[in-house]
């Protein structure tokens, strides 16, 4: 069966709601959240193996880029625990018009970006 629809295939022009970037995101998050576990837990584990392992540990903490993962995993952390909320507000049966979502994904967006402002100062 042949279809006359047409097929937008270039990503770069496809239009999508705030409410799109910010579902997008928060899975985004979720992923990074997932593998930032297991890595601070390894880090977890050799701080507490020994001295020696908490002091490579603490050395680790305080390079440039260690500081800049730690920053990336906070804001996701961050950002994903945000967007849960308004998820949470949402079942319970408030934001559901698409005013209420748009607006719900500015506000997420909005707070997200001053706690992990926030975030940034109190890690540099």
């Amino acid at each position: 069966m042949k279809s006359q629809r047409p097929v937008n295939l270039d990503l770069r022009t496809i239009k999508l709601p705030i409410t799109a970037y910010t579902s997008i995101i928060h899975r985004v998050s979720g992923v990074i959240l997932f593998v930032g576990v297991a890595i601070m837990l390894l880090a977890l584990d050799a701080s507490l193996s020994s001295e020696e392992g908490f002091a490579e540990v603490k050395a680790y903490l305080s390079s440039p880029l260690v500081k800049l993962i730690v920053w990336g995993l906070l804001s996701a952390l961050l950002y994903h625990l945000v967007a849960g909320i308004r998820h949470l507000i949402m079942d319970a049966g408030h934001g559901e018009t698409l005013e209420g979502g748009k607006l719900g994904s500015k506000i997420v967006i909005a707070v997200s970006v001053v706690l992990i402002l926030l975030a940034g100062v109190w890690i540099w």
